[in-house]
């Protein structure tokens, strides 16, 4: 069992120089219960249509532990949403290898996990390191968070537990489903 750490949602669209000329990246945390339907966090929204949101990609969330591990590896602090994007941070859960198909109850709410966390330019402008290789470092060390898709709208708020109440047999983590380190949809 896992605790929610911080419900995020879109502070601010931010120009950005690639094709969509803005992203909605930056996520700040959410005061109280926060609803959520099947295109995810009630107030969030995605810049990049084509390749961020859908019934798919509802809700992003990035492990804690994960983002502490970055934040040495950067010699920089990872606030909540506001570099890497995620909806949820999380403490206790390995996001990144969650099953396909998993199922975390939060609150009133119910997630499946469909897929991980495919690292673009935007996300490398974001951090500040599009020269950097930042894509392909972020890929190739699998702290990737993982997508779900809202199985039942509710409600969920920072400090609820995380339980996962189904795991497949046999299927494949988020994370072994990226197709290779420093592929990009941008």
């Amino acid at each position: 069992m896992g605790t929610l750490l911080a419900v995020c949602a879109v502070h601010q669209l931010l120009p950005d120089s690639g094709t969509v000329g803005t992203t909605a990246i930056d996520k700040r945390p959410v005061d109280g219960p926060v609803r959520v339907g099947p295109l995810g966090i009630y107030g969030d929204i995605q810049a990049d249509r084509v390749h961020h949101g859908s019934e798919e990609q509802a809700v992003y969330a990035y492990a804690q532990e994960d983002a502490e591990w970055w934040a040495e590896a950067l010699g920089r602090e990872i606030p909540f949403g506001t570099l890497f994007g995620e909806n949820l941070r999380t403490q206790g859960m390995d996001v990144s290898r969650a099953l396909v198909g998993e199922r975390w109850r939060i609150g009133s709410v119910l997630l499946e996990a469909t897929r991980p966390r495919n690292p673009c330019m935007t996300f490398a402008r974001r951090m500040g390191l599009e020269k950097d290789g930042w894509v392909k470092r972020f890929a190739s060390e699998r702290r990737l968070g993982t997508y779900f898709r809202v199985l039942e709208k509710g409600r969920l708020a920072a400090g609820d537990a995380i339980e996962r109440v189904y795991v497949p047999t046999g299927a494949p983590t988020a994370r072994d489903l990226l197709g290779g380190p420093g592929r990009s949809s941008d």
